[in-house]
């Protein structure tokens, strides 16, 4: 019983240790936004602002559309998010369910392009949206992003985990195909598609490098492209970009403890596979 207890408890201290590694750049991210620029920028660190300082939050709305930056933002993910997810759930649909000839094919095809890195085609991708005069547009933004192999993929796993009877079933009572996906496929799915959505929304937002191509005014730049507004030939106000961060990050943060239940709900299948 006593190595039993000892091992526990040192497997709970190796746990609060990570867990502290983990947290302290978020908690520190947000105590840094209330400092001064000096307390950011001192040496040793400071931890615990003196004071402090709210009116930072005030003074990155002023000093750059960050309203902007942040409805931007909202509409990218949302859009990359909805288009994706319908586009996944069909695909998935059509590998599990469907039988057509070239299935196999199509199968491996879509796996060896899982396996090509994106910044592999970032730069094809770029030259396809610049010669489509869709520079500094939404349309340039999220058009890359409307599909996902990996999510269909993800779908796809979760969806064979569905009995084929079902579907049978529901093709001998005379409903089509379509009818199937969102009476019955879509309710018994709802923890999968909440959490490609949730997934989706994350890497829209946090999406950096391919705003930073695609843009280069100031009403059509992201919240993580923003940052640099804060930034000059004089120097970073680092103050003001932990302010910036943190608003963004909360934001995010905020959706994610909204819709962790039906997150992990959506990954028990996958597990369970």
């Amino acid at each position: 019983m006593k190595k039993i207890r000892w091992g526990t408890l040192i497997a709970y201290i190796i746990l609060a240790i990570f867990a502290i590694i983990t947290v302290f750049p978020f908690i520190y991210m947000i105590l840094g936004g209330l400092m001064s620029f000096r307390e950011t920028t001192t040496i040793p660190p400071t931890i615990i602002p003196k004071h402090f300082e709210w009116s930072n939050y005030a003074k990155v709305f002023a000093q750059a559309p960050f309203a902007r930056y942040f409805l931007n933002t909202f509409i990218t993910a949302s859009v990359t998010t909805i288009v994706s997810l319908f586009n996944a759930l069909l695909g998935a649909f059509a590998m599990v369910n469907l039988k057509f000839k070239g299935k196999g094919v199509v199968q491996m095809v879509l796996l060896s392009l899982l396996m090509v890195p994106g910044e592999a085609i970032i730069f094809t991708n770029y030259n396809t949206i610049a010669r489509m005069g869709l520079l500094n547009t939404y349309i340039g933004l999220v058009l890359p992003f409307l599909t996902s192999i990996f999510y269909m993929y993800y779908l796809q796993s979760y969806f064979g985990s569905i009995s084929q009877t079902i579907y049978k079933a529901a093709m001998i009572d005379g409903a089509s195909d379509w009818e199937y996906i969102w009476k019955i496929l879509v309710p018994m799915s709802k923890g999968g598609l909440f959490t490609v959505a949730l997934l989706s929304f994350i890497s829209g937002w946090n999406s950096f490098l391919w705003p930073l191509l695609v843009t280069n005014e100031d009403s059509m730049r992201l919240l993580n492209n923003g940052l640099t507004s804060f930034a000059s030939d004089a120097g970073s106000e680092t103050q003001l970009q932990f302010a910036a961060a943190t608003f963004s990050f909360l934001h995010l943060l905020s959706w994610y403890f909204f819709f962790r239940n039906q997150f992990f709900r959506g990954l028990g299948p996958i597990a369970l596979n």
